[in-house]
């Protein structure tokens, strides 16, 4: 089996249909991450494909000095920052995160639980969007720091910096939304 590398090289040389190997390897793992982010499943949707095609687009610019998905998370964190910046939805995300909760009936102890991850997620969204996408390249995708440096273009200590900031901002928007 090909690493992700030795496929990208593939496809950097000309073998195009050796992306769609790559695309069937971390679809799931690119959703997950966009739809942590942005709440919206065709949006997420989209922003994967997007992603596939700027890495056919830049594959020239592939090195292979480091990991594939370093590379790709780089092309997805990019992704993030346009797709926010074009629809200003920050504001937003807290209604439909609000709206998309079902209420179900079921023991105590889960409806704490689900309360809370409820607040949390919608204190995610109030998040800037760089400490979000910190967060969800530490957290939820559990890249080391130096490879989420890789991506963010800085320094590891810089990446803990900004890790330690965004928990900080989370714990903050968390405690408001739970004394409401």
């Amino acid at each position: 089996m090909n690493t992700d590398n030795e496929l990208m090289f593939k496809v950097k040389n000309g073998e195009i249909e050796k992306l769609g190997l790559l695309f069937e390897r971390h679809k799931r793992l690119l959703f997950a991450y966009f739809y942590r982010s942005t709440m919206d499943q065709q949006a997420s949707e989209d922003l994967v494909q997007i992603v596939f095609m700027k890495i056919l687009k830049y594959r020239h610019n592939f090195s292979g000095t480091g990991k594939f998905t370093t590379w790709m998370y780089r092309i997805a964190h990019n992704a993030s920052i346009d797709f926010f910046r074009k629809n200003q939805r920050c504001q937003d995300l807290e209604t439909l995160h609000a709206t998309n909760f079902t209420e179900e009936q079921t023991p105590e102890n889960e409806m704490l639980h689900n309360e809370k991850m409820q607040l949390l997620n919608i204190a995610m969204t109030q998040l800037s969007v760089e400490h979000r996408n910190v967060l969800l390249l530490s957290k939820y995708q559990q890249l080391k720091y130096k490879e989420i440096g890789e991506i963010l273009n800085c320094s590891e200590n810089t990446v803990k910096i900004k890790v330690f900031r965004a928990l900080a901002e989370l714990k903050q928007k968390y405690k408001q939304l739970d004394k409401s």
